[in-house]
């Protein structure tokens, strides 16, 4: 008997309830594939920092989803994002992280491709008839666009502008930006990690404030009692709110929402020492601009599919399989400004951040017992239900809750059912 084939695609929406979704979502490889596909091969992803690609030639490596990208300036400094795929065999055209250079070559037959992805040279050409056109074989371009400083692009030509896309998410991207201090900001530090499990389970982790007095206790008794006091926002005025477009934010201390605010507000013991270093050198107004800025901001913010401006750097997924994904925390700093500024930004970085810090490593911890319990109990459902029927409407009619409400979480996948059902 011959096989009947169908085109009939799984109804993905049945994965997502308003309170819950299924466990499967964390583990199919089938829900991963189709991910791929509708959600990172045609909206916009995160690639790059404007600082990491500063020069005319100057190159990064990323990723958009799992396929692998260059993020490159071309000779008049315009920005492009390539496929890292030769055109011929399909090696990839550059395996640095990042630098500079004046052209890629495929390492296997020699051809040569300029930094707008244009095929500019081939070894023994003669080998191919005169119909050949170059311009036809150049790597393979990506819509790019940038808002402040933030470098994102898509497969999808027809992609909604990027600025609509982010909608109520700019503003929050605008106060993040001032921990530059008035200098504009720039990455400073990196370390990547992998962790077995579901790019989703980090997705969740940004907004999600209920776990921090949980998971993150060694942290909060790493610190002085001034610091311990600032963190325990569980029992503040904090909140999370839907910004639409799967994208969040969770406000855990709203007095440092907007860091060029209330700068008469006593210094902090912890950086009393760093304010007198910058007295030396900067007007009182500055110093104390520069101190708020070391100390972060005091939000989360979470960008769909995958990017978090998280307090004081930048953390970015990227999905491997169901079960593995990769991180790349990115510390930030202030471009041209004191070098002790920005030095305590990384040692706060590493305290918390860094593979040997209090925090990073207790969420990965976390994020792989998630995926191993999916193991159990393949019938019960992930709950993302607190907050319902407490929530109130934002100023743009969007879901607000409290400071330990799942509202992110319920924002990115009802933003996922939109994508995977189309």
């Amino acid at each position: 008997m011959n096989e009947i084939k169908t085109d009939i695609q799984p109804d993905w929406s049945k994965q997502v309830d308003d309170d819950r979704i299924r466990t499967s979502m964390y583990k199919d490889p089938a829900i991963f594939d189709a991910e791929m596909e509708k959600i990172f091969g045609r909206t916009w992803v995160w690639v790059a920092h404007t600082s990491e690609v500063p020069d005319k030639g100057s190159f990064k490596t990323s990723h958009v989803g799992k396929q692998p990208v260059i993020v490159c300036r071309d000779r008049k400094g315009a920005l492009h994002v390539l496929l890292n795929r030769c055109r011929h065999r399909g090696a990839t055209v550059c395996e640095h992280t990042s630098g500079k250079t004046s052209s890629f070559q495929c390492p296997y037959h020699g051809w040569g491709y300029a930094l707008d992805g244009s095929l500019r040279a081939i070894p023994y050409i003669d080998g191919y008839s005169e119909d050949f056109d170059k311009a036809e074989y150049g790597l393979k371009r990506l819509k790019v666009d940038v808002y402040n400083g933030m470098i994102f692009a898509t497969f999808n030509p027809e992609a909604e502008p990027l600025e609509d896309f982010l909608g109520n998410a700019k503003v929050w991207i605008d106060l993040f930006m001032k921990q530059g201090a008035g200098y504009p900001v720039e990455v400073i530090g990196e370390h990547q990690f992998s962790f077995p499990g579901n790019w989703k389970i980090q997705l969740e982790n940004t907004t999600d404030a209920y776990h921090f007095p949980v998971v993150h206790k060694t942290f909060l008794q790493s610190l002085d009692a001034e610091a311990a006091d600032t963190f325990a926002f569980l029992e503040g005025d904090g909140y999370v709110e839907d910004l639409g477009n799967g994208h969040s934010v969770m406000v855990a201390m709203p007095e440092m929402v907007d860091l060029e605010e209330d700068l008469e507000r006593p210094i902090p013991k912890r950086f009393e020492e760093l304010a007198e270093i910058l007295r030396e050198t900067h007007e009182e107004e500055h110093v104390r601009r520069i101190v708020r800025a070391v100390g972060g901001c005091g939000f989360n913010l979470n960008l769909f599919p995958n990017a978090a401006c998280s307090m004081a750097f930048f953390r970015i997924l990227r999905p491997i399989q169901a079960d593995e994904t990769a991180i790349r925390h990115l510390a930030i700093g202030m471009q041209g400004g004191p070098k002790a500024a920005n030095q305590m930004r990384l040692r706060l970085h590493e305290h918390f951040q860094g593979p040997m810090g209090f925090g990073s490593p207790d969420d990965a911890e976390v994020w792989e017992r998630i995926q191993r319990g999916t193991d159990a109990g393949p019938d019960l459902d992930i709950m993302v239900n607190r907050g319902i029927g407490l929530q109130k409407p934002s100023e743009n009619g969007l879901d607000v809750g409290d400071v330990t409400a799942e509202t992110g979480m319920r924002s990115a996948y009802q933003m996922w059912k939109r994508m995977m059902s189309q």
